[in-house]
């Protein structure tokens, strides 16, 4: 069983930053790929970005490629999503995500995925 809580989230105006923080429980963190999806109002929630257990291989959507950045450390049980260069269209709630995966492939999918926190809203003015 992990535990996955969101933080980081709040208002920012556009071409700012956010770090968001993914704190999970349970000794098997390393055992986990970690995910980001986000879902804005009436949408569907969508991938962001993956990182793999070891922190060896990352994914990410078109939309935020070379914007976002995800990091991990496992001595902590913690994931982050750096968030630069952010954009109106960035706002939703924010979900980290855990996949039960040793392997260097990454999931986009929601269903591939095993935990899920609470969210955390991000919301960019123009």
């Amino acid at each position: 069983q992990v535990q996955l809580v969101e933080s980081g989230g709040g208002l920012v105006q556009a071409g700012g930053s956010l770090r968001l923080s993914c704190a999970a429980s349970g000794r098997t963190f390393s055992s986990y790929a970690m995910g980001w999806f986000r879902q804005a109002p009436g949408k569907e929630r969508e991938f962001v970005a993956a990182i793999s257990w070891n922190g060896g291989s990352t994914a990410y959507a078109d939309s935020v490629k070379g914007r976002f950045t995800l990091s991990r450390d496992n001595a902590k049980n913690i994931v982050y999503l750096q968030m630069n260069s952010l954009r109106p269209e960035d706002t939703a709630v924010y979900y980290c995500a855990a996949d039960y995966n040793v392997h260097q492939e990454l999931g986009s999918l929601r269903a591939e995925y095993d935990y899920w926190g609470q969210g955390t809203q991000v919301t960019v003015s123009s």
